[in-house]
């Protein structure tokens, strides 16, 4: 009998719990271009909102959920996602 089972689920849980953290919005979506607005979006689906930027033409939106810290790029004009993406640990203890 081979026992691998435990390894796949392994796995399959490293790559399916930090795509859950993106589940509610994709590259591709369109949210809205009012910081307020976006805000109020983010916070419904459990999230924490830290920063929200505008400049040069896209929307930055820095939030967390569970201690992990993303960054969410839209552009300014239409609020379609751009990039999504998770923030690395900068901690070099």
């Amino acid at each position: 009998m081979n026992n691998q089972t435990p390894m796949i689920s392994a796995a399959l849980l490293a790559v399916l719990i930090p795509a859950a953290a993106f589940a509610n919005f994709s590259v591709g979506d369109t949210v809205s271009t009012e910081p307020a607005e976006i805000r109020s979006q983010l916070e419904a689906e459990g999230y924490t909102v830290l920063e929200i930027e505008v400049e040069d033409g896209e929307i930055e939106v820095e939030y967390e959920m569970d201690g992990q810290e993303f960054e969410l790029t839209l552009a300014a004009d239409t609020g379609q996602i751009l990039e999504i993406e998770a923030e690395e640990d900068e901690d070099d203890d």
